[in-house]
């Protein structure tokens, strides 16, 4: 995937990623292709509606439009939150964020009632706009899991029951939101921030988000929606939406339940020329969200053979999960995600500090064993990484009870990737992690010149019965 990167956001029709029996047609695989790239590429992609549901979804921004600018000019106390003081899973009716400049309506079923008798009419057709997104939300993720090869419908157990059941109370919401409305009074005022070409975008104070959904699909009725690509750069992917079409990006659950291998998308929203608007920016979010009394795991990556690295072995509770403050820095410093891989800006913060402890006499050294492993982890980041982004090959490592007779095999499932990228001979393609450590010397040897001449430590203390058990296998 590497080697075909998209020349700018990728577009996919929905109809071609809805599955079916059998095996799957070419339109799908293309689609599940230009999806995952894009994703890859610009933590973002484009999804074509058909001609009914982009009717569906531009008359619930032209309603969106006159709902909120009916409203008060400036909200009432209690109507004012903040994303910090509004509870994730139990938002529902009108809040107004004055830092962000901007207000909300969030559409939650079974928490929000929609009944015409009321004295404050909500936007229209907020049910229908639920449901058509919501179902176009769970086909995208069904498509990046056949990406990343993972069994059918692998998060249904996070997600809620289609249809509700009795009582229940949606976790994923539809959110109604209008930016930079001129009469809202009492909001902050924006600030102006240069890109790198020197033109001047304006975006309101703190306003860099991420989503901490698992798919997030968002449709607006003027352009402005900044997302960050891998190298950092801030990209418009909204700037030629067609009547049809709404932008998705993955959120920070996903990222989670992923292990690492979905980025999340780090948002930003211009608001240039709002003021001579008289509605503002007005669009329609629709969050899939995991439930909020499960547990963010990756049980289904470890099962489909890949590696997980250490922050993401235990399962997170995903009330702790999307409590708790995310650090964007180091999502931030991102260097090469040309394919779903381990998150390299790890990298730069855990070898500085391993270096620091190897320099100061106060600092316990590690035990070989997990230098002998963290190293085994950097070179596969670094060097084998590396060879498979540039000859756009996608690492799929096996688990290490069946890679011990895929060795031995001319004809095995990893035969192929083991041949392009050089991977040692005798040695079972798993994550180093998962490796014995005769098997992670191996590996070093091949990927790392010189290695053994300065690691003759690391040799002499690997354990003996590890060496003897494995030598039969690896040598």
């Amino acid at each position: 995937m590497a080697g075909n990167g998209l020349p700018s956001l990728g577009r996919v029709k929905l109809a071609d990623l809805v599955p079916s029996e059998g095996l799957p047609t070419d339109s799908y695989k293309i689609s599940v292709s230009t999806l995952s790239q894009s994703l890859a590429q610009y933590s973002a992609a484009v999804i074509q509606f058909s001609t009914s549901d982009g009717a569906l979804l531009r008359s619930g921004l032209d309603s969106a439009r006159l709902y909120f600018h009916q409203r008060a000019s400036y909200p009432g106390s209690d109507m004012i939150h903040t994303n910090e003081t509004r509870e994730w899973c139990k938002t529902s009716g009108y809040y107004a964020d004055p830092q962000l400049w901007q207000e909300s309506y969030d559409y939650r079923p079974g928490l929000t009632p929609i009944d015409p008798n009321t004295m404050e009419l909500p936007p229209a057709g907020l049910p229908d706009a639920f449901s058509l997104l919501g179902k176009a939300a769970r086909d995208i993720l069904d498509a990046i899991s056949f990406y990343l090869n993972l069994r059918s419908s692998p998060f249904s157990e996070i997600l809620d029951n289609v249809p509700l059941r009795s009582r229940e109370i949606s976790s994923s919401v539809l959110s109604v939101c209008c930016h930079a409305r001129p009469s809202f009074q009492g909001a902050q005022h924006p600030s102006l921030i240069n890109q790198d070409d020197g033109q001047s975008v304006m975006f309101s104070d703190n306003d860099q988000q991420i989503e901490k959904s698992l798919i997030t699909l968002m449709k607006s009725d003027k352009v402005g929606l900044h997302v960050r690509d891998f190298q950092g750069r801030w990209v418009l992917v909204d700037g030629d939406l067609g009547p049809q079409e709404a932008v998705v990006f993955p959120g920070l659950a996903l990222y989670q339940a992923t292990a690492g291998y979905v980025n999340p998308a780090l948002l930003k929203t211009d608001i240039t020329n709002m003021q001579a608007n008289m509605y503002g920016r007005c669009s329609l979010a629709f969050k899939l969200m995991p439930k909020s009394m499960t547990s963010l795991s990756c049980s289904e990556m470890r099962a489909a053979g890949h590696g997980v690295e250490a922050q993401f072995q235990l399962p997170v509770p995903v009330d702790d999960f999307m409590q708790r403050s995310h650090p964007t820095d180091q999502l931030l410093n991102r260097h090469s995600l040309q394919s779903f891989n381990f998150p390299t800006a790890q990298d730069g913060s855990v070898k500085p500090l391993m270096r620091r402890k190897k320099n100061s006499s106060k600092c316990k050294p590690l035990p070989p064993s997990k230098r002998l492993r963290l190293e085994a982890q950097r070179v596969l980041k670094e060097r084998v990484q590396d060879i498979a982004d540039k000859r756009g090959i996608k690492l799929r490592f096996c688990t290490l009870k069946d890679c011990e007779t895929h060795v031995h095999s001319l004809d095995s499932p990893c035969a192929n990737i083991r041949m392009e990228i050089g991977w040692p001979p005798g040695v079972p393609f798993v994550h180093p992690h998962d490796l014995p450590n005769k098997a992670k010397v191996e590996f070093l040897k091949a990927y790392e010149p010189g290695w053994t001449a300065t690691n003759d430590t690391e040799l002499s203390l690997t354990e003996p019965g590890q060496i003897n058990q494995h030598s039969a296998d690896f040598n």
